[in-house]
């Protein structure tokens, strides 16, 4: 275990799940690296971290479907000293529509923010953690990972359960040197994604014991990953929709899919 405070490095931090782990790392004792596209926000937030937790707050914005970001991103933190123990690989967004309605460029972009960019902030990253013996993994990947896939939002799945099985690569590869990873997997979380991505109407559709906030979404998060869980599916409700996927058979539980997905993926562009 690290005997300083510990160093957490969190993606997508401007808005959200991402936010809001900000501000529980803060609140247990973390120093904090801050990155996302909208500055503003994240130096809004890391003065209010600072001056709530007295804690350090570096803020290094980055775009991470540039294919340098990472790179540059980890080659700053090495210049200025900075090791990381935690990675919160949390960025990420959806892209309405349906596969030939977007261009490639646009999944491209998709493909490296939700994982080309974790994968090598992982890489990147963890050879330090097991040189000092501990360090932390959380990537945020979805219930949507661990049920049939969707018409609208095509790639949006598919990342998730990518995320979901390289965790649990990972964190067999490393849980033994004082490394643990988990998938952290929310299903609806009130943020700003659905206004995003222009489905908000839609949302405000669903019942409202579907949904889960930012702040509970993490605090089951954090004490997910320190225990030692791989795969961690938020809320009960979100639970049952797993198991009862997993007990159906493919056909059906596509089936399902393709009839409830109508009622929150959006089939047209922005």
């Amino acid at each position: 275990m690290t005997t300083t405070r510990p160093l957490s490095l969190v993606t997508g931090a401007s808005a959200g799940i991402g936010a809001a782990f900000a501000r529980e790392l803060a609140a247990r004792g973390h120093d904090l690296v801050l990155t996302a596209r909208r500055v503003e926000r994240l130096t809004e937030l890391a003065d209010e971290l600072r001056t709530r937790h007295s804690c350090t707050v570096t803020v290094l914005p980055a775009d991470l479907a540039d294919p340098t970001a990472v790179a540059s991103l980890c080659r700053e933190l090495q210049a200025r000293g900075l090791a990381v123990d935690w990675l919160i690989n949390n960025a990420g967004y959806g892209v309405p529509g349906t596969f030939e309605a977007n261009t490639w460029a646009t999944h491209e972009a998709f493909i490296r923010v939700l994982m080309t960019a974790p994968t090598e902030l992982a890489w990147r990253l963890i050879p330090g953690m097991r040189e000092r013996g501990y360090g932390r993994i959380v990537n945020v990947a979805s219930l949507a990972g661990h049920v049939p896939g969707s018409a609208g939002h095509t790639l949006y799945a598919a990342s998730k359960a990518y995320l979901i099985k390289f965790s649990q690569s990972l964190a067999l590869e490393n849980r033994h040197l004082g490394v643990n990873v988990c998938a952290l997997c929310p299903g609806f979380t009130w943020s700003e994604f659905h206004d995003v991505t222009g489905t908000r109407d839609m949302m405000n559709k669903l019942p409202g014991f579907m949904w889960q906030t930012a702040e509970a979404v993490v605090r089951e998060g954090y004490e997910a990953v320190e225990r030692g869980e791989v795969v961690h599916v938020t809320g009960g409700v979100n639970r049952f929709i797993k198991a009862m996927t997993k007990l159906l058979p493919d056909r059906l539980a596509l089936w399902l899919s393709a009839r409830e997905s109508k009622r929150y993926r959006a089939l047209e562009a922005n």
